[in-house]
């Protein structure tokens, strides 16, 4: 997952890294005051509402004895691995953005990302579609299914089960999908980047806070080297023409919906608070004291580092690495209500995984980050079922 740092008064086009010759073309007046506070503010309120929505969705995830719903646990040596497969990840896209044209590059990024998007926005939206769809709605199933070898030795690749309720969700997330494999416009970029970071934060799931200290540390680092160390994050942020990260139009009320000049967030700044956050809101359930406090605590939190981020930002007119401001907000105002209350003993003790089923999938094609349909985890089960193939795998990147 290649995280990007907030980058101030930046651009999602023709945009010169640090250190370069500006881009071509007549120069941009500078944002208002009006127009960066409607931008920063409307990045606060995108990067809350999956956190929010994302952590309660988690909960139900969690209880569910349906395969279909079982989330995929990060363990503590997945979590300290993750930021080494995060800095090649990025490193890597960096040298391919040097190397070959960006043009090419960001097609097949945007052919990936059209259909990862279609399916997590499909994903996102199908629990309220629902509500909508008459009694006697024809609900016809079908069946897509991918095989490997003949015989005994057939093993399933995907098997995609879906009914007619589905297929309306996707059709209305392919109409969003197409707009923004045409226009690249922006609202179709947060529409996408919504959906990635509410399904991340449901279904991606830390066992223990320990592991969620272990994660939040290590891309705190990531996060602090790769933009104030090099150039590398903010210049990938700048060419990486796909919806992981959240934008605002800083002249959006000078230019209306065509305005071009953005301010960003990554995704990775969203969902890894935000599963640390919904970690905390399922112990907050386990001590069953009918209290949010964590929960609220860490939310809080969030806004207070978001904050910070942005302000400082403002004031040195410099992309900053949110993680920096973040990672010790979201775990240090809750680890400071525990020792108050003097439950720090059970915050570290407590395991989300064990509230779910003993032999959790471990899922890690994209259609898990994007929302699968049931029949694939129950494929990914019976998978691990098999002690031949019983084996953890690293968390999928996002």
């Amino acid at each position: 997952m290649a995280e990007q740092a907030t980058s101030p008064l930046s651009e999602a086009h023709n945009v010169s890294g640090p250190g370069e010759a500006p881009a071509a073309g007549p120069a941009r007046p500078p944002a208002t005051p009006e127009g960066m506070a409607l931008a920063y503010g409307s990045l606060v309120l995108m990067a809350l509402l999956p956190i929010f929505f994302g952590a309660l969705r988690s909960v139900t995830c969690a209880k569910s004895k349906n395969a279909s719903d079982m989330p995929e646990t990060i363990t503590s040596r997945e979590a300290a691995r993750f930021p080494i497969v995060a800095s090649c990840t990025l490193l890597g896209l960096y040298l391919f953005f040097k190397i070959f044209s960006q043009e090419y590059i960001n097609l097949l990024l945007s052919m990936y990302f059209f259909v990862l998007g279609i399916l997590a926005l499909s994903h996102t939206i199908s629990p309220i579609m629902n509500k909508f769809f008459p009694a006697n709605f024809p609900s016809k199933q079908y069946q897509l299914l991918f095989t490997q070898g003949s015989g005994e030795n057939k093993e399933e690749i995907v098997n995609y089960e879906f009914d007619s309720k589905d297929l309306v969700c996707l059709a209305m997330s392919s109409v969003v999908g197409v707009w923004y494999l045409l226009r690249k416009h922006w609202i179709a970029n947060n529409l996408f980047g919504l959906a990635f970071s509410l399904n991340g934060v449901e279904l991606l799931h830390l066992n223990n806070v320990s592991t969620g200290c272990i994660l939040l540390g290590g891309l705190f680092i990531y996060d602090v080297f790769w933009v104030f160390g090099t150039n590398v994050m903010v210049t990938v942020a700048k060419s990486f023409e796909a919806p992981i990260k959240l934008v605002f139009p800083q002249d959006l009320l000078e230019k209306g919906l065509e305005a071009d000049n953005f301010a960003m967030l990554g995704l990775g700044d969203v969902v890894i608070p935000g599963i640390f956050i919904a970690l905390l809101l399922r112990f907050d359930i386990s001590l069953k004291k009918n209290t949010h406090t964590y929960f609220y605590t860490s939310f809080v939190a969030y806004i207070f580092g978001l904050g910070l981020t942005m302000f400082i930002m403002h004031i040195f007119k410099h992309a900053q690495p949110a993680l920096l401001y973040l990672v010790p907000a979201c775990i240090g105002f809750p680890l400071l209500v525990a020792l108050v209350k003097g439950e720090v003993t059970e915050m570290f003790s407590y395991e989300s995984s064990a509230e779910i089923l003993p032999h959790t999938p471990r899922l890690t094609h994209f259609p898990t980050v994007s929302g699968s349909p049931a029949s694939l985890a129950d494929s990914m089960q019976q998978k691990l079922s098999c002690p031949r193939r019983r084996r953890q795998q690293s968390p999928s990147a996002m």
